[in-house]
């Protein structure tokens, strides 16, 4: 087989197979790679070594058996037969869950999520959006820390766990959509430097030297990420990506990264003959990442909309510190202006970032199933200090009204692994470096941050803690019991409705209509013929509705028809979906 490696600045390269060395020619015709051609079966292990230097993993690693400092894996792509057919499903008219693999059971492995994929189908998901797989330092952590964007995490089962999963959820005819992170590198086991500029000072991110996506050598560079992106939807099967950050690419290249993977994905999807998409994560509120590359934009089909997540965040829970400020002054306003025009920073003042941000969405260009929309989300209650679901401070009933509004607004709606049932399990941020110096960092590093914020640092979990992690696991014994069964039974219900009525799937983002109390805390939301109202207030409401008469499809508490007077009657913290009598 062939053995390559692009290291643009080594003098000599040689393979480390199994116990064998072999030295590396170099490419005449492809500046800076080296290759050689060896015996190699799947499963050997190998690695190079530049200029006499230590034996490395291959940056393009399909597998990492050891970890990210350990050596690669040969991967036969031919070892696994593929059980299914799979036509494909696009992301029109889908329902998104996220679930993070080491959690997502309490054995923590690909196999083990695949076993309960039974309770997607029957709670009518369409795609399984997996948090990160690629190998990362220790047994357990969130993902975003990988080093191997071309590889799986061993702990989880490794490559061949991945199809196995894919396979199974295609079975069930549920698509598959993996987060990959394109941003940055974790700083544990990332051996890319050492081979060439894959990082640059030009720009900085949070995390420090950017990615390279357009100063010297980036050509290279970009075509390594877009390399693994597609190998993740050709070989193996999955039907989309979830783009991590992208507002942290700094790329000031004429053609940037992200319309260049969006081309790129197109095509693979064109030759393989059937859908693939990307989703992006942006704080920019900027459609033009949405907008297709003929009308000038970059192509990525669909991305997270946080302004609806804020504004529905601060309805529910009055919160109002960090950027939920620029929400928290009029909630509902707030909730109404997302629901209608996409976005609530469409070049408004930010009082969070003390500027103005974003810009307005072309209702009449720019579909809303362009826009994810989401109660919860991995960020939004991993990254409070106690990690503490939505379901640990609010009623069954407010639970249900954001439901509600998530999954028969007019976005593409998410949800977040055991939200469907209230899970009372928290979702915590967790690590298990083995450097103990990182592993101290990480753990002062987040008690400073909430002790910042007025926490007691011995409040704060301790990342490095196994017990942080377990905590963190689903109970699969809560979906059948007490108030987490008729949550779930909602959620089923509304997705059911969701799947059935096609005005609750219109794309046309201009005919939501809204209207609202903020003080008596009612919002109710016209789609077409069909009627959302929600009462978030803890007394009765009377909602004004306009109309002929209509009938109840779906009531969180007992709810009757508004009278001939138009005016609807509804519950303390309730919710309701109408249609016409």
């Amino acid at each position: 087989m062939l053995f390559e490696v692009w290291a643009p600045d080594a003098r000599q390269v040689t393979l480390r197979l199994r116990d064998a060395e072999l030295e590396l020619s170099q490419d005449p015709l492809r500046r800076g790679w080296w290759q050689a051609e060896a015996e190699a079966a799947d499963g050997d292990r190998y690695g190079f070594s530049l200029d006499g230097g230590p034996v490395l993993p291959d940056p393009r690693s399909r597998r990492q058996p050891e970890g990210p400092e350990g050596l690669s894996a040969v991967v036969d792509p031919a070892a696994y037969t593929w059980r299914h057919d799979w036509p494909g499903l696009g992301m029109r008219d889908a329902v998104l869950y996220e679930l993070h693999i080491g959690t997502y059971t309490r054995e923590g492995t690909l196999d083990a999520a695949a076993a309960r994929l039974g309770h997607l189908k029957r709670l009518g998901i369409t795609h399984v959006q997996l948090m990160p797989l690629c190998p990362f330092p220790g047994t357990h952590g969130w993902g975003y820390d990988g080093v191997a964007p071309w590889a799986v995490h061993e702990p989880y089962g490794g490559p061949e766990a991945l199809k196995r999963f894919v396979d199974s959820a295609h079975e069930l005819g549920l698509g598959v959509v993996l987060d990959v992170v394109h941003n940055h590198l974790g700083p544990s086991g990332n051996h890319l430097p050492a081979y060439g500029p894959y990082f640059t000072d030009t720009h900085h991110t949070p995390w420090g030297a950017a990615v390279n996506l357009d100063a010297a050598g980036s050509d290279e560079v970009r075509a390594y990420f877009l390399g693994s992106a597609l190998a993740w939807l050709r070989d193996y099967r999955l039907d989309g990506l979830r783009l991590d950050a992208v507002h942290a690419l700094r790329d000031d290249r004429a053609l940037p990264f992200l319309e260049e993977l969006s081309t790129a994905v197109d095509e693979l999807a064109a030759e393989l003959g059937r859908p693939l998409f990307l989703i992006a994560e942006s704080d920019l509120c900027d459609p033009r990442l949405i907008t297709p590359r003929a009308e000038g934009g970059q192509g990525v089909h669909a991305q997270w909309n946080d302004d609806f997540h804020h504004a529905l965040h601060t309805t529910l829970t009055g919160e109002s510190q960090g950027y939920y400020a620029d929400f928290a002054e009029a909630p509902l306003a707030a909730l109404a202006k997302t629901l209608t025009s996409g976005f609530f920073h469409d070049g408004t003042y930010s009082s969070f970032r003390g500027r103005a941000h974003g810009r307005p969405v072309d209702r009449a260009r720019i579909p809303a199933f362009r826009l994810v929309g989401y109660s919860q989300t991995h960020d939004q209650i991993g990254n409070r200090a106690l990690g503490d679901r939505l379901s640990g401070t609010l009623s069954p009933g407010l639970l249900a009204c954001a439901a509600a509004l998530t999954l028969t607004g007019p976005f593409t709606p998410m949800l977040f692994m055991g939200e469907e049932w209230a899970a009372s399990t928290p979702w915590m941020y967790f690590t298990d470096h083995p450097d103990p110096e990182l592993a101290e960092a990480v753990r002062t590093g987040r008690r400073r941050e909430f002790a910042a914020h007025g926490w007691a640092e011995a409040e704060i979990p301790d990342p490095q803690e196994a017990a942080t992690r377990e905590r963190s696991c689903l109970d699969w014994s809560e979906p059948s019991t007490g108030h987490h069964a008729r949550v779930l039974a909602w959620y089923q219900e509304l997705v059911a409705l969701r799947r059935t009525l096609p005005d609750l799937c219109d794309p046309d983002l201009g005919a939501v209509r809204v209207a609202f109390d903020e003080q008596a805390r009612w919002l109710a939301v016209r789609r077409g013929d069909l009627r959302i109202a929600v009462n978030f207030g803890k007394e009765p409401a009377r909602i004004p509705l306009q109309g002929g008469s209509s009938r109840v499809l779906a009531a969180w508490e007992r709810t009757e028809a508004p009278g001939a007077d138009g005016v609807l009657a509804l519950a303390p913290e309730s919710c309701v979906l109408l249609a016409p009598a």
